[in-house]
């Protein structure tokens, strides 16, 4: 099968980190050699290059296209208004795209459209869908499902653009919900969760990982974009409550000033380290280095940090949102916080190191959620859609 997936949420030269699940997932999709599969990634039009400007300097220095992976990626440019242009977001991703699209299909035709976040990215690939004739699969993954339907408009072109795909897929349980409140029939839709790599994320050996990060004593880990739902704040705050303990923070975003300022005022510098933009190669020696990971997010489809830290034998205190009790459902994974507050990380830290699982147990747990069996969902739709869409196409079910 010949896919084009199309999202806005994909690494790129300039931001390495976006998106990166996205990528995961694909490139495991297509180490099946059962796809071949090409990548439509907009990227805001932005019109200089300059880091002091935060993620916005960031999108002028993204290539138009690249490879990733063995993998052709192009990244078209598209107008974004901040503040005030939500609602037109998902005209102007396709209007800025079309014509990538139809270039690249004068080259090779694909088969089906994989779209990754239902808005703006997942209305605007129906959009596409419906130019092109083409089949399409949309994958809702937080934010997009659990707060944006919230407003009149994008309520109702999510809505549309649901209709108009083909089949359509979660990556938890708690987010089918908001779907089928908007009218979806239940039987178009799928819950495959993301999964972990398994081989890049494993136990490490955490005296080299502690010396190279220059950590001793007892260590907490929160990773995630610097932004105020991720709750970094709240972990700061509780280490007030959580004496002798030191808290890594791997991430880069606006909010990082604020956290440094709120640490010093704590008088916790000393104990609060901010690393910045941390490659996702190299996160596995944060989790190994970390007693445990702490994500107090106040949204969150299906974090994929609390899988990796797993992965890597640490065991997690996490908010109870959305999926996250899918993943953190045994002892051995750790626990859900009581409450969202600089309390509750403190009971829930206090709590799982009462009881602290050995990391065997931990890394055995995480084991469950490989990528084989959303890979082999993956397959198993586009097969059908494709043949469905396609007669003359049946024996890609086969």
């Amino acid at each position: 099968m010949r896919i084009l997936t199309f999202s806005s949420l994909f690494p790129n030269a300039a931001q390495p980190v976006n998106g990166v699940f996205v990528e995961n997932r694909l490139d495991h999709l297509v180490r099946s050699g059962q796809v071949d599969a090409r990548v439509v990634a907009p990227v805001p039009w932005f019109p200089v290059v300059s880091p002091r400007l935060g993620r916005w300097g960031r999108y002028g220095g993204a290539p138009t296209r690249e490879e990733r992976h063995g993998i052709r990626i192009w990244h078209p440019r598209y107008p974004v208004i901040p503040k005030v242009g939500m609602n037109a977001a998902p005209l102007l991703m396709y209007l800025w795209t079309r014509n990538a699209i139809r270039r690249m299909q004068a080259e090779e035709d694909f088969d089906l459209i994989d779209a990754h976040y239902f808005y703006p990215d997942g209305v605007a690939a129906a959009l596409l869908a419906r130019e092109f004739n083409k089949p399409l699969v949309i994958t809702a993954r937080g934010t997009d499902l659990n707060l944006i339907p919230q407003f009149a408009l994008p309520r109702a072109q999510i809505r549309w653009a649901a209709g108009r795909a083909d089949g359509l897929i979660t990556v938890c349980d708690a987010l089918k919900k908001p779907l089928l409140d908007l009218g979806v029939p239940d039987a178009k839709v799928r819950v495959l969760r993301n999964g972990v790599d398994l081989l890049g994320f494993c136990p490490r050996d955490r005296f080299a990982a502690r010396q190279r990060l220059g950590v001793s004593g007892r260590v907490l880990a929160s990773v995630g974009l610097l932004i105020e739902r991720k709750g970094h704040h709240l972990i700061i705050d509780a280490l007030g409550q959580l004496p002798d303990t030191t808290l890594l923070i791997a991430g880069d975003g606006p909010e990082r000033a604020a956290l440094t300022a709120r640490a010093k005022a704590a008088g916790l510098a000393d104990r609060v380290r901010v690393l910045g933009e941390v490659a996702h190669r190299d996160l596995p020696d944060v989790y190994c280095a970390a007693d445990a990971l702490v994500l107090a997010s106040s949204r969150e489809g299906w974090a994929n940090v609390l899988l990796e830290a797993m992965a890597c034998g640490t065991p997690v205190v996490a908010s109870d949102v959305w999926g996250t009790r899918e993943a953190v459902n045994a002892p051995a994974a750790g626990v859900l916080m009581n409450e969202r507050s600089a309390e509750g990380v403190a009971n829930g830290v206090l709590r799982l190191f009462a009881a602290l699982p050995c990391r065997a147990a931990t890394r055995h747990h995480a084991e469950q959620f490989s990528w084989d069996a959303t890979t082999d969902g993956q397959l198993e739709l586009f097969r059908h859609i494709v043949a469905r869409d396609h007669p003359a196409r049946r024996r890609l079910a086969a």
